[in-house]
């Protein structure tokens, strides 16, 4: 009984993180284009090209990173899992996954400002000379 609950457990964390990483993902991506062509100074093909790669790596990273985390331990001697104990490991598991993309998202972020600000400090140094 107790592997078909861990089973259940994953046809139901599988869609919630690879759906969850789908849309941050898209929507970082959607509105880190304007960052990515401003950096680039307006070559939007090699901005375009340059924030389809990083979206690439962004799923390989984070569903990798889901699935890697995926295994639900469940130890307790002679006692049968609950559906309380499982949609409790879920919500952790499913929880700290969320905590680790919001993490991540903020870290292309800062990865989008950053370059944003090399860019136009290298114009700077480009027009003092």
């Amino acid at each position: 009984m107790e592997n078909s609950k861990i089973i259940i457990g994953y046809i139901i964390y599988l869609p919630i993180v690879i759906l969850l990483t789908v849309y941050i993902s898209k929507m970082l991506f959607k509105n880190g284009r304007l960052f990515m062509i401003d950096i680039f100074k307006g070559k939007e093909d090699i901005a375009l090209a340059t924030n389809k790669l990083f979206e690439i790596g962004f799923y390989l990273i984070n569903i990798g990173f889901a699935l890697f985390i995926m295994k639900i331990y469940y130890y307790s001697g002679n006692h049968d899992m609950s559906y309380q104990t499982l949609m409790e490991i879920l919500s952790r598991k499913i929880g700290g996954f969320t905590i680790y993309l919001g993490i991540m998202l903020f870290f292309n972020l800062f990865l989008f400002f950053r370059g944003r600000k090399k860019s136009r400090q290298v114009i700077r140094t480009t027009k003092i000379l």
